[in-house]
């Protein structure tokens, strides 16, 4: 007989669903490509829902999944209702990734008040998503994963030399917002604990996109690397299906850093 705690048991997603905030981007359709690799019926939602079918399409359907999109802002309080809502229509919710985020490109230098606290609203979208997806865990008494992604600019500063002469340095609300985003993982998993719901952190490193990258800067970002290299996304499959799955059923509260070595240095 079969143990059902084999490792290939335990990082299997089959019957499970994730909603993937942001599934639309360079990193968010390489974690849900990776959650639907393992089985995982995928929601993709985005703020434009064709965006969004178009990546849910295109995900694997080996386990005999419906892949599914929804339209959803999770800086509006009444998209993440409605969006959360129209999510369920499929059945339940499992898993929840948190990855969608509202860039803000100015600098120490330039930002503006009120453009520093909006971007902090991305936090209170990811708190409330959260919220919905507990509750529907508790209704329903069944065990959940809240995968919340950070940055390592959550943790550490950027280095003012990689940005001289080529463009405006990483966004001080950016910094303030991630770091944020690390600690309220650690004070949800605290809370929701005994409710069998796990929230859990993946801190992503250096994965600029090559379309909007600027090529000196990279280079730049690469000396700054044990590794020297920029990470790529499909190296977050791993860790978001780690997080997703069983695999890490006794792990929860926990910030997971795939920087290439970034913070060790």
């Amino acid at each position: 007989m079969v143990s059902s705690d084999t490792v290939m048991n335990l990082f299997d997603l089959t019957q499970k669903t994730a909603l993937v905030t942001g599934g639309t981007g360079w990193l968010g359709r390489a974690m849900a490509e990776g959650l639907a690799e393992a089985g995982a019926t995928v929601i993709i939602s985005s703020r434009e829902r064709a965006r969004a079918e178009r990546i849910a399409n295109s995900l694997v359907t080996e386990s005999g999944q419906k892949h599914r999109a929804i339209q959803l802002d999770h800086m509006i309080e009444d998209s993440i209702a409605a969006g959360f809502q129209d999510a369920l229509e499929g059945g339940t919710i499992d898993i929840l990734v948190n990855n969608g985020l509202e860039i803000l490109g100015d600098d120490l230098n330039t930002v503006a008040f009120e453009d520093f606290a909006k971007h902090q609203v991305n936090n209170a979208g990811y708190f409330e998503l959260s919220r919905q997806l507990h509750r529907h865990a508790v209704d329903r008494k069944s065990p959940a994963s809240i995968i919340n992604i950070g940055s390592m600019y959550g943790q550490v500063a950027s280095y003012p030399d990689a940005y001289e002469g080529i463009c405006q340095a990483s966004s001080v609300a950016y910094h303030a917002l991630k770091g944020g985003t690390i600690h309220m993982t650690r004070h949800l998993a605290v809370y929701w604990a005994s409710d069998s719901v796990r929230v859990n952190c993946i801190s992503p490193g250096p994965f600029p996109n090559p379309d909007s990258a600027p090529r000196e800067l990279v280079d730049r970002l690469k000396q700054k690397s044990p590794m020297k290299r920029m990470g790529r996304p499909n190296e977050l499959k791993g860790a978001v299906v780690f997080f997703a799955s069983a695999a890490s059923s006794y792990v929860t509260g926990q910030n997971l850093t795939v920087d290439g070595g970034w913070t060790a240095w």
